[in-house]
């Protein structure tokens, strides 16, 4: 046994080392930001929700409740119900008028093919408008009122405010003045509520409803005559229903959305050359309003030129709270001082231009919403991407980890000549004194010929003088400890590489076990001359708690039935650093281990099959090695292997382009392990957003259902990867746990990667904290 010693003072800090403790400082803000993206993920789907009525949403709508509260007059009274003084007052339509509504747009399909008849036979009408929808097609109620129509508030989300608390009320009335606010530049003070029909329909429980959007400064309409085009009952039932009798003015109720509306369509042009042709005309509502403000001032004898009331205007009275007010533009509900006034031309009486914070707001509301509806559906073709390479994945893991097993126990298969050369163990060590005396014992037990070579990278807790004082207990002498100052793991195994004395080298972690025969098995295939590198059978050896069950079942059914699959397609991407043998002249060959990336073990891998060489999985080759015990060192160490994928990745990505073995690679493994390894993971936790999504709004039974849909076909994987190993099933009791908080943890680990390498981010060779209690294999088995 010989000790190489170390080389005087510590070094300063390298270039790289400098770049990864701005990295490391960077740790913090990543992993937020990595929470933040998931968290604006599900409130994008909120939004969607909401907008769509499945989150909040009330389908409840009252009937044959008593009116025994509401004054006779409004019952008996006209369609226009306002609050003038604080005095509840109905108007009607005039005579040979028609006030033209329309209900529950916009609509993208039938609200422009509305717009093109109204605009072609010169008619304006009042559409009112449910918020939701205004929010997702601006555009169209831009268009509407900018022809000359006029809207109001037919709620946020269609719901009957009678069942509704006084702040879901506001909230549905302000939401729908920003969206308008948003989309037009306006705000209005007409309100028409879901579900309701003539003035006689008011109850007991939606009249205080009416009274306290009326002291906010709303004008509530109703219905004269009912067209129920949302019943399809023909065209001509739609133009009969919906003519009023016996030369009647009327407030009539047509629909451009809600429903499939040919129908209605089919009917408007007729219904307007009907009635025009029996000597009708059309307005607005607050068309009606100023006829019946002016209808009253000459009653009152007070029609003179530029006078009016007390604190009336001659642009003001429609849809007022008190007369002469009407909206500010405020998403309050509350109305402000003022008439169209200046702006008449260019706005309805019941309109008012939305202006600061109003108008910012519903710019914002407009643009989140838009987001909303172009990132939902796209995450639901990625959720389904997804969820068909995930199915596909099992089912390329089942049928050629079965095909890989039946070659490979075969009684007459053979690698060869059985290989009995010597072969050089190496092991990097940084700080492992809790666990080197316990991994040369395992090798001490090999039952293939070995030297071993301790690479001490710099340690500070005597892992040199342990390793020293273990080999002489146990009485090796095939043990050499090589010490060098602190540089990484890459350059401790190619330090190893260049002192080795055999042309086979065999590499293990210092917290890793080995069975007496894993290292005979590991250099079995190298008896045929193509195989450059061979990876092994890692396992988890603290296995017993959650943590570290989890990480059972992830090692043998994500990475060992993996390695077979990748095996048969002859591009395996990685050789763990637990476990794995190289020709010695192969390592060299392609320059050594690199410290261009952080997962040396891929990196080298792929450059072997780059250079040519067979990579392969020796499944009886077994090493038990010790598993993060918490979160935090979990997350350490899977976030290390993750960019350092993606490095590893990139480096190579030439490798899509070449010939011959390197171009195999390149267009075979190099897409698997991207769809796989990165794009799979980063998307599998929307099966988990989506689902608890469906279970509280949608559809619990059938969410719930294909969540165990899916679970069951993983839980088939992993019992057959369990079985090919031999493992105990009982673990498996574990899998549901481990899809819930694993695959969340997985996520916010690429999203943190990704950001890291996006921000030019670089880590040294992490050091995970080490109990040794992985001691000899049979312990743990």
């Amino acid at each position: 046994m010989t000790t190489t010693p170390s080389r005087g003072r510590r070094r300063a800090p390298t270039r790289i080392e400098r770049a990864a403790g701005k990295a490391a400082a960077l740790q913090k803000p990543r992993v937020i930001l990595a929470g933040l993206l998931l968290l604006a993920l599900t409130s994008v789907m909120l939004l969607d929700g909401y907008l769509r009525a499945e989150v909040g949403g009330d389908q409840r709508v009252r009937t044959g409740a008593s009116a025994s509260k509401v004054p006779e007059d409004i019952l008996d009274g006209g369609p226009i119900l306002t609050f003038r003084g604080g005095q509840a007052t109905t108007v009607s339509v005039p005579d040979k008028t028609i006030a033209l509504t329309f209900d529950d747009g916009p609509n993208p399909t039938w609200t422009p093919q509305v717009l093109d008849i109204l605009e072609k036979y010169d008619v304006p009408a009042t559409f009112f408008l449910v918020g939701s929808m205004v929010s997702r097609y601006p555009d169209i109620v831009k268009d509407l009122v900018e022809q000359g129509n006029e809207v109001g508030i037919h709620t946020f989300t269609h719901v009957d405010l009678s069942y509704q608390s006084d702040a879901r009320v506001a909230r549905e009335m302000e939401q729908t003045q920003l969206a308008l606010a948003g989309a037009a530049g306006i705000t209005t003070t007409l309100f028409r509520a879901p579900y309701s029909s003539e003035t006689d329909a008011i109850d007991n429980y939606s009249w205080p409803v009416y009274q306290r959007l009326g002291e906010d400064g709303y004008t509530s309409v109703f219905v004269d005559t009912d067209s129920d085009d949302w019943k399809k009952p023909g065209v001509s039932n739609i133009v009969k229903w919906a003519t009023p009798k016996d030369g009647e003015g009327a407030s009539v109720l047509f629909h451009d959305a809600g429903g499939e509306r040919s129908q209605t369509i089919a009917a408007l042009p007729t219904y307007i050359k009907k009635m025009k042709a029996a000597g009708y005309t059309f307005t607005t509502i607050s068309g009606v309003m100023q006829q019946d403000t002016a209808a009253a001032r000459e009653a009152s004898g007070q029609q003179a030129a530029g006078t009016a009331p007390s604190g009336q205007t001659d642009g003001g009275g429609a849809g007022s709270g008190a007369e002469g007010t009407g909206a500010t533009g405020g998403v309050g509900g509350t109305p402000g001082t003022g008439g169209a006034g200046g702006n008449a031309d260019r706005l309805q009486a019941a309109h008012r231009e939305a202006t600061g914070l109003t108008l910012y707001e519903g710019k914002a509301l407009v643009a989140a919403v838009a987001v909303a509806e172009w990132t939902v559906p796209t995450l639901s073709v990625g959720l389904a991407v997804v969820g068909v390479a995930v199915m596909g994945r099992f089912g390329m893991m089942l049928i050629l980890a079965r095909r890989h097993y039946r070659k490979r126990n075969k009684r007459r298969f053979s690698w060869g000549p059985t290989v009995t050369r010597p072969v050089s163990v190496i092991v990097p060590a940084y700080n492992e004194k809790e666990c080197i005396a316990n991994t040369l014992a395992s090798l001490a037990r090999s039952t293939h010929p070995i030297e071993i070579i301790i690479v001490d990278d710099g340690s500070t807790d005597g892992t040199s003088e342990i390793s020293r004082e273990a080999a002489e207990a146990l009485g090796m002498a095939n043990v050499r400890v090589i010490r060098q100052e602190n540089a990484g793991k890459p350059a401790a195994l190619n330090n190893g590489v260049r002192n080795a004395g055999c042309d086979l080298v065999v590499m293990m972690d210092g917290d890793t076990v080995f069975e007496p025969d894993t290292v005979r098995q590991l250099v079995q295939p190298f008896a045929d001359p193509k195989v450059g590198a061979v990876a092994g059978n890692a396992k988890v050896g603290n296995r017993d708690t959650i943590i570290g069950a989890w990480q059972h079942i992830e090692y043998v059914m994500g990475f060992n039935l993996d390695r077979r699959m990748y095996d048969l397609l002859r591009c395996m991407p990685t050789i763990p650093g637990a476990i794995g043998a190289f020709r010695r002249d192969a390592v060299l060959e392609v320059g050594g281990m690199s410290e261009d990336t952080l997962a040396e073990d891929t990196d080298i891998t792929i450059a072997m099959h780059r250079a040519g060489w067979n990579v392969v999985y020796q499944e009886h080759a077994r090493a038990w090695t010790e598993a993060p015990g918490s979160l935090k060192q979990l997350w350490s160490q899977r976030y290390r292997w993750s960019y350092g994928t993606m490095q590893a990745l990139w480096k190579h990505r030439k490798s899509l382009t070449d010939k011959g073995p390197s171009g195999r690679f390149g267009r075979v493994g190099m897409p698997l392990v991207v769809l796989f390894q990165i794009v799979t993971p980063v998307f599998a936790p929307l099966i988990d957003v989506f689902t608890a999504y469906s279970m509280i709004f949608i559809d619990f039974g059938a969410a719930l259902l294909a969540w165990l849909a899916v679970l069951c076909v993983q839980l088939v994987c992993a019992a057959y990867a369990f079985r090919l190993d031999r493992e105990k099933y009982r673990y498996l009791l574990m899998l549901p746990l481990q899809q819930l908080a694993y695959r969340q943890m997985m996520y916010l680990v690429l999203i943190h990667s990704c950001i890291t390498a996006l921000t030019g981010g670089r880590l040294r060779w992490q050091k995970l904290k080490r109990t040794g209690e992985v001691g000899t294999p049979a312990g743990v088995s």
